[in-house]
């Protein structure tokens, strides 16, 4: 017993070294940019001491304090990334809402419908998704050019949403086979129609599910580089290919720092995201408990909004 103990520690110990040196390793660079956000150029990339980016020398020199907001007021408001922030905004919200709405109805039908080829379907869209971005870009640059539609929010959002599809309709085809069809069924004995069993007893069900594959397309099309620069003008661009253009042009000074700080506002977001909805998150990953659940009970007619919808007469 005390040899199997002393072992139980021992991986415990190990365990928790190792899950602290990857959190260290992992959150270091965000925490460096993060601090230096707050300094001038000349100390954020001093070649000659890198402690000047801790103490702060040059800053307190040219602002009089140790930390200052010069590359934030840069970035918002001399480059305007603010319009940047809205154009990512507009773009991630219409990609979110219409693929998990296509996806949601989607998964919902081929999981139903005991079609034997559904797998194989899925497989081959799947190829595609996995596909680079580049790739499939290519293909929609010729018509969009000939349309005339070029460098319009629109155009990037379409993109996104066709590449993004096949990955939210696998996930939510899967989140869907994990729901006894009991529910369905029982629903539609009460009095509900396909679309109200759906809409009523389903997706209650599996909200985390959506909530998870939510969050895979939301960072898509956040953090999504290829498409976005190569579809959108100079006034339509998002966050990550204004980054890019802050990056493009270190010759100007300062230029360095307003990339540093569009760095820092563009990844804030993304904590708050993910504190907000963890444990949405954590159940939609682990939904496959959903499996235990079984077929409802007697009680399940009282339950949902078609309980006492009577029945309009055949």
């Amino acid at each position: 017993m005390a040899a199997a103990r002393r072992r139980s520690r021992l991986l415990v110990t190990v365990s928790a070294s190792l899950v602290l040196i990857w959190v260290v390793i992992a959150s270091f660079p965000f925490l460096w940019t993060l601090w230096g956000s707050f300094k001038v150029q000349a100390d954020f990339f001093s070649l000659a001491d890198w402690r000047n980016a801790l103490r702060g020398t040059f800053t307190l020199a040219q602002t009089g304090s140790a930390l200052t907001g010069q590359g934030y007021h840069g970035a918002w408001v001399q480059e305007e990334f603010w319009r940047a922030a809205l154009n990512t905004f507009i773009v991630v919200a219409c990609v979110v809402v219409i693929s998990l709405t296509f996806g949601t109805l989607g998964g919902y039908a081929l999981a139903r419908s005991g079609y034997r080829h559904t797998f194989w379907l899925l497989m081959i869209a799947l190829v595609f998704r996995a596909m680079p971005h580049i790739t499939l870009l290519s293909g929609y640059l010729l018509p969009f050019f000939q349309w005339n539609v070029w460098g319009h929010l629109p155009t990037a959002i379409i993109v996104l949403v066709a590449i993004n599809q096949p990955f939210t309709l696998w996930m939510l085809h899967s989140f869907f086979l994990n729901i006894p069809k009991d529910l369905d069924e029982s629903a539609m004995v009460d009095g509900c129609t396909r679309f109200q069993a759906f809409r009523h007893v389903i997706v209650p069900v599996m909200w985390p599910g959506v909530i998870t594959t939510g969050l895979f397309s939301f960072l898509l099309a956040y953090n999504d580089f290829a498409v976005t620069s190569m579809l959108l003008s100079q006034q339509n661009q998002t966050m990550v290919p204004r980054i890019a253009s802050f990056l493009g042009s270190t010759q100007v000074e300062g230029n360095v720092m307003f990339a540093v700080a569009a760095v820092v506002s563009a990844t804030a977001p993304l904590f708050v995201l993910i504190l907000f909805f963890q444990r949405q998150i954590v159940s939609g990953l682990t939904a496959g408990a959903v499996k235990d659940q079984g077929a409802p009970g007697p009680h399940h007619a009282k339950t949902h909004p078609c309980a006492f919808r009577p029945k309009s007469p055949s």
